[in-house]
């Protein structure tokens, strides 16, 4: 396939719907009009989806010199995310979607825009080096768009939903249940014992 018709590819895929066909952790088919798509995906993007509901994708065609592969995102403030993260050398589309996979977008700007290469490198498991170049790159984008956040609080919050995924739950349960919490707590401990409150109603 020629460099022209992958551009055109690119600029035509911007979006799937379709019924699902299959999913796993990492990926999942939608079957569109009887064509079956592999769309690279967040694990949280179709987990409380079953096979035959609608789905849509805000989709990112990745092309490599042996294969063309498909990123599909619930809504287009992730696509933006990962197509940011992807225009950072180093970062490539497997690395974002490994980023993007153990925090939600505004927690990640947030860490981003304090300059917190900590947080990055704890949930992501990307190295200290990578994790710099991501603060440079998109700092001050995030400060101007007024995602600033407080650096202590991001590393309870971090903490926090480690140590719930550490007890079998998923990164959507521990997230869901860590944003309920109305009260004041602010140590990593109470976060917990507060979530799994939640949880186990």
């Amino acid at each position: 396939m020629s460099f022209s018709q992958c551009a055109i590819l690119r600029i035509m895929i911007m979006q799937l719907r379709g019924r699902l066909a299959h999913k796993e952790i990492n990926f999942a088919v939608l079957d569109v009009q009887g064509v079956g798509y592999k769309v690279r995906t967040l694990a949280d993007t179709v987990s409380g989806k079953h096979p035959g509901d609608e789905v849509l994708f805000w989709t990112h065609l990745a092309v490599r010199e042996d294969a063309l592969e498909l990123y599909g995102f619930g809504d287009r403030d992730e696509l933006s995310f990962f197509e940011l993260l992807i225009a950072i050398s180093g970062i490539g589309p497997k690395s974002a979607l490994a980023i993007m996979n153990l925090a939600s977008v505004p927690e990640l700007k947030k860490a981003i825009a304090a300059g917190d290469t900590h947080y990055l490198t704890k949930v992501s498991g990307i190295g200290k080096k990578n994790a710099a170049k991501i603060v440079l790159e998109l700092k001050d984008i995030f400060i101007k768009t007024g995602h600033a956040g407080n650096a202590h609080s991001l590393k309870e919050e971090t903490d926090a939903l480690l140590a719930l995924t550490s007890l079998g739950y998923t990164r959507e349960e521990a997230r869901n249940a860590l944003g309920k919490i109305t009260g004041a707590e602010t140590t990593t401990g109470e976060k917990v014992k507060e979530a799994l409150k939640i949880l186990s109603r």
